[in-house]
């Protein structure tokens, strides 16, 4: 079956959604079904084969642009009414945000909460405000960057905002074995998470420690230099030694051998 990647507004993820006769052009806004009713999404790809989760209604007209452009300001005050409720009840909790479908008929809650919460007590309330049925979607820490964006350590929207489709595994190892300081600051992105991007060199840098020795194991070196590893350096293929003496020495690999 032919579909269309398509990006709904709240995150990068591609869905795929089939199309009847002539397929959207990219980057064209258009009007999908979903669960929850119709929404807007912005396709991402060319059509390719895939499974669909739904089916595109229509291109999007301007009527459709403008009724979404004022559901998400409706939205926005929705917000900022649950906000003030849940500040009055004592309820540590953030609302991300609160969106429509394009229908109107239909109101996600996002929000996070450091422990668990019920907010069910608010469903009555905020469907009459909202005229909608409501759904509350909680959020963890890195959903949160991906729902809200942010700028990443390196000056760029994050990954989890911008094209980042599935959360990898990321351990403390991969820092260790970059040679990164193992402080939370460095390592952590704005989700207070380890940084997801420690994962996209690791296979590289697995293969140059390959061929370093261990930090801490006693070495040598061909001129008879001894001592043990104090650091690494993959990257330039060396390794700094610190000598009996008390010396350190920096030594190419070419020039270990077994102490």
């Amino acid at each position: 079956m032919e579909c269309v990647g398509v990006r709904f507004t709240h995150g990068p993820k591609l869905h795929n959604y089939r199309f009847s006769g002539e397929p959207p052009p990219r980057d064209s806004w258009v009007v999908v079904r979903t669960l929850r009713g119709l929404e807007l999404a912005k396709v991402r790809t060319e059509p390719r084969p895939g499974q669909a989760v739904g089916e595109v209604v229509r291109q999007a007209t301007r009527e459709d642009l403008e009724k979404y452009a004022r559901l998400k300001e409706r939205g926005e005050e929705i917000c900022w009414w649950l906000r003030a409720r849940l500040r009055r009840a004592g309820v540590r909790a953030k609302v991300l945000g609160c969106d429509f479908t394009l229908d109107g008929n239909h109101i996600t809650v996002h929000y996070a909460a450091e422990e668990r919460i019920d907010l069910k007590r608010w469903i009555g309330d905020l469907s009459r405000l909202a005229g909608a049925r409501v759904e509350f979607l909680a959020q963890g820490p890195r959903d949160q960057t991906a729902y809200l964006g942010t700028l990443g350590a390196c000056g760029m929207e994050s990954c989890c905002s911008s094209w980042l489709q599935e959360f990898a595994q990321v351990s403390i190892k991969m820092a260790r074995d970059q040679q990164l300081p193992l402080s939370p600051e460095k390592i952590s992105g704005p989700c207070g998470r380890l940084l997801c991007c420690l994962q996209y060199e690791h296979p590289h840098y697995q293969e140059l420690l390959a061929d370093l020795p261990r930090k801490n194991a006693r070495v040598c070196s061909a001129q008879g230099v001894c001592g043990k590893v104090s650091k690494l350096n993959p990257l330039a293929g060396t390794v700094e030694i610190l000598t009996e003496e008390g010396s350190l020495v920096t030594l190419h690999k070419s020039e270990l051998q077994s102490g």
